[in-house]
């Protein structure tokens, strides 16, 4: 009877089995604490890789504007000098079936 009083059940008090709940709830929410600053500093860290290759792709994309437009006036000049070296040719023989 003087346990029931005392609110003890299997030897602990209610008191202490409170306690004890609380130490538990407590060491939950302690580790939803430390895994919500891991998980920001994962997102930072995904940020700055992503910031990172987005600068990245602006200089490659830069690098292969200006190697377009090179190989551009390349391609144009290679015509042209095909085109000479074909009209030059083509004079020559007409020259030389003249001649």
């Amino acid at each position: 009877m003087l346990h029931v009083l005392i609110g003890q059940e299997n030897g602990k008090s209610r008191l202490q089995q409170a306690q004890d709940d609380v130490e538990e709830v407590k060491g939950i929410m302690l580790d939803n604490m430390n895994k919500a600053d891991e998980r920001g500093d994962k997102l930072n860290d995904l940020e700055d890789r992503a910031d990172e290759l987005l600068e990245k792709s602006k200089t490659f994309e830069k690098t292969t504007r200006k190697l377009k437009q090179k190989y551009k006036g390349t391609r144009k000049l290679v015509f042209i000098s095909v085109g000479v070296v074909a009209a030059l040719i083509i004079i020559g023989l007409i020259i030389f079936a003249i001649v």
